[in-house]
């Protein structure tokens, strides 16, 4: 999906642009995992460049929720307060730039990052936090809806629905069994496709019925409204909000650059400290758990940037 760039006036100019001189730690993405970690760190008092597009995974949704304090708030709204109190920390400075290269080099600073501006940066240390992208199936009116009645987790949006008329979109009914009994309890669920199917399984049948989760095996042409599903064969369902089973991709290259293990399921491999397969190299938020959770994404965020002061200070063992 190509999204708009997200508007946030007001910390811009209060943050400082990077000097050429090497920082202890670079971090790959200004969003909440991102900037949690750089929090860390700022108050260690340690130097720390953010690069940063601008571009947060859930800039479309309207209101962000699950975040303790600032539930129901819009994630524009939260970004901008939290890069403003970020700006007050004189050791964090600000790239709004995409890093596109990442290698490791022999001496120190021992990592070294480019920007799509030409520009380069060093440093110690490296926390990639820049997220995943998510790749919509292809129907029509998915994808302007996106955030707003199309959604992907339901802990963020579900409550919302207040019980009401849920879909869930899928390719198989059998890869949607597990999500579509977690909906149940938002709504009344329908189990969509976008392709042609035959009858379910019996042993996914039987569990879709348990919970009184139906089932539409004819496939869906588009959506319009706020989530009505127009079927192939003409027949109309409308929904009070849709689910999609769909893929997530690392939105950038430098993991494997630096030669990062992934898992099986795209996310890159960290321990519990967040350090990933590579000496020096730190990995938080979405593409670390492909979890979709601000709450989450900062904890992640500050447990990475805790484990870099203390790599830094020789403390932390693999």
């Amino acid at each position: 999906m190509n999204l708009p760039t997200l508007c946030i006036p007001h910390w811009k100019h209060a943050m400082r642009q990077h000097s050429a001189s090497p920082c202890d730690a670079i971090v790959v993405g200004g969003s909440y995992a991102g900037l949690s970690a750089a929090l860390q760190l700022a108050r260690a008092r340690r130097s720390v460049l953010v690069i940063d597009t601008a571009s947060p995974r859930n800039q479309r949704a309207a209101v962000s929720h699950g975040w303790l304090a600032s539930d129901g708030r819009s994630g524009a709204e939260i970004l901008a307060h939290a890069r403003a109190e970020l700006a007050r920390y004189p050791s964090v400075s600000w790239q709004n730039d995409e890093a596109l290269t990442a290698t490791r080099q022999d001496a120190s600073p021992a990592f070294s990052v480019g920007c799509a501006s030409g520009a380069v940066f060093n440093a110690e240390r490296i926390i990639l936090a820049y997220g995943v992208r998510d790749v919509l199936p292809d129907v029509e009116g998915l994808e302007e809806r996106w955030g707003r009645s199309v959604f992907s987790c339901p802990y963020c949006h579900g409550y919302e629905l207040n019980q009401g008329r849920i879909g869930l979109l899928c390719v198989t009914v059998e890869k949607a069994v597990e999500q579509a009994v977690l909906l149940s309890d938002w709504g009344k669920v329908t189990v969509f496709c976008t392709d042609a199917q035959t009858a379910p399984g019996t042993a996914s049948t039987r569990v879709l019925d348990a919970h009184g989760i139906g089932v539409e095996l004819t496939p869906v042409r588009c959506v319009d409204d706020v989530a009505t599903m127009h079927l192939e064969d003409g027949r109309r369902a409308p929904m009070d909000g849709l689910f999609v089973c769909h893929d997530t991709v690392l939105s950038s290259t430098l993991a494997t650059q630096l030669g990062c293990g992934l898992e099986d399921g795209g996310c890159i491999t960290t321990d519990s400290a967040k350090q990933t397969t590579v000496d020096g190299v730190f990995a938080c938020g979405d593409i670390a758990r492909m979890a979709g959770s601000i709450a989450l994404s900062v904890g992640e965020g500050a447990l990475a940037g805790v484990a870099v002061h203390r790599s830094l200070m020789g403390l932390l063992e693999r």
